[in-house]
């Protein structure tokens, strides 16, 4: 008896010491502490909890929407995010040379920078093939100009021949001489026009050349052909534009991101290698596999929209409204089909790889529900309940039992006790649970800490 009362002693000592150190905690930021908790203990219980801004800040409290959505007739399919086809640009080299890189991986680019440049040891062989064009284009010109000579010469002197025979003829004089240099000056026409022809057709052919070559040094350098060709100052002189031109630049012709780079900068690389890429991340397409047994269902669909998955810091109901198709591809083993969904509107979730999900509804005759998220309801006892930001007071929130309807999973309809005005907890419900029960029933008036803490008064 006398060793079991030694051993009692440091136990009670322990819970007496335990029970003087937490009643400070309540008791602080109030000089009435024991007049107040006898008031308090007498106030009958009630489903409403304050929820100031500290509150809901230390305990994570958010809150989503009262929405109207055919939960019913709704499939939801999971997938991810991939580049369209043309979403990826590609630029090579026309002409091989020693290239210098002046943008970076993943780097931003507009339309119109510079990407790189590269000097090609063919280059000078197009400017080449564009000068002698040029040069045999000015010798047609000049054959052209004295071949019309010719014939105009020609034909004066004839005239003047024809005039003097005339004016002997009237005199009654014949001069066979005169006449005989009339017909062969008349008879060396047609052949002076085939000269021109033959000049005229040489100018044609000169400029077939020229702008052969310049359409070739064009698509090298990716300068239109008549800006190639224009006139220019250049050192004080005037001379065209391709001939200016000793690295070739080349500019982006879509804006993007710089996806990858092929060659090291300063390579000398041979046509067509590949120098960089770029994408536009903008262009996205979700790509979902539905199951087989849901094509019946998915015939007709009214509408369709890309949901973010279930985590933090995206809204739940940040959806995006999508146009669907039905892809070529089907899996017989998984017994799924393809469908491609294109986006309307651009979100910062929305990125190639990530996963989200294809909500598509596939009827609306019976019209939609009032329906909340379903991470908003929680289970306590028998019972499912969930927390309704009391609409005249923001900084409560007021316990309400669901009368569930139909539940998808992620939405569930709640037939009674809400309207489209409404907010419900979605983070921290359980937190606000725990504080509204005790051993199963409801507890009765507390109060809630700096901390998040709740402390709930006792009779």
């Amino acid at each position: 008896m006398t060793l079991l009362r030694f051993r009692s002693i440091p136990i009670l000592m322990f819970i007496g010491v335990s029970v003087v150190m937490l009643l400070p905690a309540c008791t602080r930021d109030s000089g009435n502490a024991e007049v107040s908790e006898q008031e308090d203990s007498n106030v009958a219980a009630t489903n409403r909890i304050d929820i100031p801004a500290t509150v809901r800040s230390n305990l994570g409290i958010t809150f989503a929407k009262v929405e109207r959505r055919h939960v019913g007739s709704t499939i939801r399919v999971p997938g991810s995010f991939e580049l369209q086809p043309l979403a990826r640009h590609e630029y090579r080299l026309t002409l091989p040379g020693a290239v210098q890189m002046e943008v970076d991986q993943y780097q931003q680019v507009e339309l119109g920078d510079l990407l790189y440049r590269f000097r090609s040891p063919q280059w000078p062989e197009l400017q080449h093939e564009i000068i002698v064009g040029e040069q045999d284009m000015e010798s047609a010109l000049a054959e052209i100009a004295v071949a019309q000579a010719r014939i105009d010469e020609t034909k004066r002197r004839a005239s003047i021949l024809r005039e003097r025979l005339s004016s002997l003829s009237n005199a009654e004089i014949r001069n066979a001489d005169l006449e005989a240099q009339a017909s062969e000056m008349e008879a060396s026409l047609p052949r002076l026009r085939a000269e021109l022809r033959q000049s005229k057709t040489k100018l044609a052919n000169a400029e077939t050349t020229r702008e052969h070559a310049l359409h070739r040094a064009s698509a090298a350098t990716g300068i239109p052909e008549n800006r190639l060709g224009a006139e220019i100052e250049n050192d004080g002189k005037t001379v065209p534009t391709f001939r200016t031109i000793d690295w070739i630049e080349v500019r982006a012709t879509e804006p993007g991101v710089v996806e990858m780079l092929g060659i090291t900068d300063g390579a000398f690389a041979e046509a067509p290698t590949l120098v960089l890429s770029t994408v536009d991340p903008s262009r996205v397409r979700f790509r979902a596999l539905a199951l087989q047994a849901d094509l019946v269902r998915l015939r007709s669909i009214p509408s369709a929209s890309i949901v973010p998955p279930s985590s933090g810091g995206i809204p739940l109901n940040d959806g995006v409204e999508a146009k669907v198709t039905i892809g070529l591809e089907a899996h017989p083993e998984q017994r799924t089909v393809t469908l491609l969904a294109t986006p309307s509107e651009e979100r910062a979730w929305i990125r190639p790889g990530i996963s989200a999900f294809l909500e598509v509804v596939t009827s609306t005759t019976g019209g939609p529900a009032l329906a909340i998220p379903r991470a908003a309801i929680v289970r306590d006892g028998i019972t499912h309940v969930f927390f309704r930001r009391d609409p005249q007071d923001p900084n409560k929130a007021i316990r309400v039992e669901a009368d569930m309807g139909i539940d998808d999973g992620r939405w569930v309809v709640i037939n009674s006790g809400l309207s489209l005005q409404d907010e419900v907890v979605l983070n921290g419900t359980f937190e606000l649970k725990l504080v509204t029960q005790q051993g199963g029933a409801m507890q009765k008036g507390g109060h809630f800490h700096a901390d998040g803490t709740f402390h709930a008064e006792d009779d």
